[in-house]
């Protein structure tokens, strides 16, 4: 099961964007998003906008070839749409889905086709996500040499029961196998995702999947609680009786213990789910919650530029068939108002390191701070930017609700 497209107004079929849009564009730092919706096979846990060769058949318009020139396609439209007074783009990311099911040359040209729209600014930060399995040493040193300088490797889980219960195909092996490959590359900075509260995981697996983490000496580390989500194989698992409820208060445990062991490894938290070595924060994350522009390329993938979001339709061949026609991707879009811009900006800023400046709040938010303060779930430092404590982080979605008007 895919996810639901969130409500919006209609896009235009040219995919315009507003005047006062594109003129804050063209001071707004630029990040690209590709979206490569292929997997292996479905996890039981993920509701992304992913399909199987099983799931696609022979849809026209949803195979390989033709999401790749529909890829170059939405890139020109971008192109065409912002104008020629962008500043170069700052970071891209490949996400999915598994990018690395392309082949690596595929990766690669689709990198030339976004320098081919847009100049990539001097350091710019080129990452792609990649399944353990799914790359080899020489896949890796192809993908470096067109120009990608940053990896993503999902480890999830270094305990073999776990990686089953999340229906990950690679065995716990083959995870430092990938990073030294990735060193031998030349990338710049290598990666790991994890996840924890999967059903039936104590605080000894957790213990020692964080352990096998630290000891392949990645630069940064992500580390996400697992969700439930509704329609996926999992929920089903765990409302049949199949699988153990998720357990908050283990999950709770599982993040206190990754904050303190790579906190003490020298991997400073730079958001709530996200700790890296000095110099290695996730530059595109960062433009997210920085509100920064950025166009999300690809089925289902979201955008954002002066304070219009909009998102794609999600099924390949729609995506496809929509951007044959000369006509843009999008579903819908909404159009945030300065209200909800302060909000958003609110939501996204005190979950990072460099915190919230106080300035943003309104004067009955500002008198909350000391109560949330003297409960041990803000900080105040003498420049007036609020940061979550430890305890904070664990609570954010309730602060920022009690802060907020």
């Amino acid at each position: 099961m895919t996810p639901s497209l969130p409500d919006g107004e209609p896009a235009p079929i040219d995919g315009a964007l507003p005047v006062d849009a594109l003129a804050e564009v063209a001071t707004s730092p630029l990040s690209v998003y590709v979206h490569v919706p292929f997997c292996a096979t479905r996890c039981g846990y993920c509701d992304f906008n992913t399909y199987t060769a099983a799931e696609l058949g022979a849809a026209p318009g949803a195979s390989r070839a033709a999401y790749l020139d529909a890829v170059r396609a939405e890139l020109a439209l971008a192109g065409r749409l912002l104008g020629p007074d962008v500043p170069p783009v700052e970071t891209v990311f490949f996400g999915g889905g598994t990018p690395t099911l392309l082949a690596a040359s595929e990766l690669v040209g689709l990198l030339d086709a976004v320098r081919a729209v847009w100049p990539l600014a001097d350091g710019a930060e080129v990452t792609t996500e990649s399944n353990p399995e799914s790359v080899d040493a020489a896949y890796l040193r192809e993908l470096r040499e067109g120009g990608f300088n940053r990896i993503s490797f999902g480890m999830q889980s270094a305990v073999p029961s776990v990686l089953t219960k999340l229906d990950r195909r690679h065995t716990p092996g083959r995870v430092p196998a990938v990073v030294g490959w990735a060193r031998e590359a030349g990338f710049a900075s290598v990666s790991l995702d994890l996840i924890y509260g999967t059903p039936g995981e104590t605080l000894a697996d957790w213990e020692a999947s964080v352990a096998a983490a630290l000891a392949a000496e990645p630069d940064h580390i992500s580390a996400y609680a697992l969700a439930l989500e509704p329609g996926t194989k999992m929920a089903a698992d765990i409302r049949r009786g199949r699988l153990q409820e998720i357990d908050l208060d283990t999950q709770a445990d599982c993040y206190e213990l990754v904050d303190d062991r790579l906190t003490a490894a020298g991997l400073e938290p730079y958001e709530i789910s996200n700790w890296a070595r000095p110099g290695h924060a996730c530059r595109h994350n960062l433009a997210y919650w920085r509100g920064h522009t950025w166009w999300g390329v690809g089925p289902g993938a979201h955008s954002h530029a002066g304070g219009v979001r909009w998102w794609n339709v999600k099924h390949p061949a729609t995506y496809a068939s929509r951007l044959a026609a000369g006509e843009s991707p999008a579903a819908a879009r909404e159009v945030l108002t300065a209200e909800e811009r302060r909000e958003e900006r609110v939501l996204l800023e005190i979950r990072i390191a460099d915190g919230l400046d106080a300035a943003v709040l309104t004067a009955s938010e500002r008198r909350r701070v000391p109560g949330l303060q003297a409960r041990g779930l803000l900080r105040a430092s003498e420049s007036g930017r609020l940061t979550l404590t430890p305890r904070g982080r664990l609570l954010a979605d309730a602060v920022v609700r009690e802060l907020l008007d």
